[in-house]
C-alpha cells in the first residue's frame, strides 16, 4: 500500500479463487493490480518468474524456507535478475526456535516488552489494534528497506535481500523509551508512572462534560506555561519536565 501511494507499480500475486473478494472488500489492496497465479505448479512459477525478469523489487510473507521449497527463493530469482531487490516479511526471523511459529501483533508487543508501555499503574495492558507490530514494526520497515535497496540496486546493478521481522522492527521503535531510561529520565518497572505514559497531569486524556475526551499534551516549559494560565492556575516552580532531565542532559 506504501509503495502504491508512492507511485510505484505493485502487482499482487493472488492465490487462485481469491483476487476478486480482496480487491473488492481489502482497504489496504489500493494502489496495487493483481493476479491469480498457483504457486504449488510449474507454470505458476514460471508465470512469476516472467514478472521477477521485468521488476526492481519482489518480496513475499511465507515462514522461512517456503518461497525456496516452491521454488521463488532469493537464489532463484538473482538468477533470472541480478538487480532484483528481494523483500521478506516475517514475525520472528528467517531463523531461531520460533522463526516458524505464528504470530500476531500482540505477542510481537509482549516479547519486546512494547506491551508494557500501553499499561498504566499496574494495570492489565491496553489491547491496541495491529499497528505498532503489524504496521510500523513490519510494513513500515520493510517499505524503508525495500526503497533503501532500490536505490544501492540502481547505483551498483547488484540487488539484495532485505529481510524484516515485526519482533525486530517492534524493539527498534523502543528505542526513544529505553534511551530515556538509561538517561534516568524512565522507569521501565513503573509503566503509567513516567511523564507521557499517563504517570503525569500535563500529558494525558481527561473526561469532558459530554462524556467525551479532550488530549492534553503541553510537555515543553513554555507550552505548560500557557496551559496553566489559560486555566486560571498559578504555577509554582519550574515545569514538571524539567525535573525529569538529569543534570548535563539535553
Amino acid at each position: 500500500m506504501l509503495l502504491g501511494d508512492l507511485g510505484a507499480d505493485v502487482i499482487r500475486i493472488d492465490r487462485p479463487g481469491t483476487r476478486a473478494a480482496r480487491a473488492r472488500d481489502y482497504a489496504l489492496a489500493r494502489n496495487r493490480r493483481s493476479i491469480e497465479i498457483d504457486l504449488k505448479t510449474d507454470r505458476g512459477i514460471e508465470t512469476l518468474m516472467s514478472l521477477v525478469e521485468q521488476a526492481d523489487v519482489i518480496f513475499e510473507g511465507f515462514r522461512p524456507g517456503v518461497a525456496e521449497r516452491l521454488g521463488f527463493g532469493p537464489d532463484a530469482c538473482f538468477a533470472r535478475r541480478p538487480s532484483i531487490v528481494y523483500g521478506r516479511m516475517t514475525g520472528w526471523g528467517q531463523t531461531g526456535p520460533m522463526s516458524n511459529m505464528a504470530g500476531h501483533d500482540l505477542n510481537y508487543l509482549s516479547l519486546t516488552g512494547a506491551l508494557t508501555l500501553f499499561q498504566r499503574d499496574g494495570s492489565q495492558p491496553a489491547t491496541p489494534p495491529g499497528f505498532v507490530a503489524d504496521l510500523g514494526g513490519g510494513g513500515l520497515m520493510l517499505a524503508l528497506g525495500l526503497v533503501s535497496a532500490v536505490v544501492s540496486s540502481r547505483a551498483t546493478g547488484t540487488g539484495q535481500v532485505v529481510d524484516a521481522a515485526m519482533v525486530d522492527g517492534v524493539a527498534s521503535l523502543t528505542t526513544l523509551v529505553h534511551s530515556m531510561s538509561a538517561q534516568g529520565r524512565w522507569d521501565l518497572d513503573r509503566p503509567g508512572q513516567n511523564f507521557c505514559d499517563g504517570g503525569a497531569p500535563y500529558y494525558d486524556s481527561y473526561v469532558t462534560s459530554d462524556d467525551k475526551y479532550i488530549a492534553v499534551a503541553p510537555i515543553e516549559p513554555q507550552f505548560y506555561a500557557v496551559m496553566v494560565e489559560l486555566l486560571g492556575l498559578t504555577l509554582s516552580g519550574a515545569c514538571p519536565i524539567e525535573t525529569t532531565r538529569p543534570t548535563g542532559t539535553s
